[in-house]
């Protein structure tokens, strides 16, 4: 693991020292699990996004506009 020296401003270090003690651990451990979270959950959104763009759509135009949510809502009715 490598150290790492962070600016935060006032409130942002009261609150994390709060949230440390509270989970009863130090604020080096939690800042570095919070990151550890946001990285997995950006990577997760990358790859559902990914996988979603390159997915094949059953639902295709071909060229013909697609129907408004009117028309659908009638047709169901």
């Amino acid at each position: 693991m490598k150290n790492v020296t962070i600016t935060v401003d006032d409130a942002a270090l009261e609150w994390v020292r709060i949230e440390a003690a509270r989970r009863n651990t130090s604020v080096s451990r939690l800042v570095g699990e919070m990151l550890a979270e946001k990285m997995q959950r950006t990577d997760a959104y990358q790859r559902a996004l990914h996988d979603w763009q390159n997915k094949d759509r059953l639902w295709v135009s071909n060229g013909q506009p697609y129907p408004t949510r009117l028309e659908l809502d009638e047709r169901g009715a």
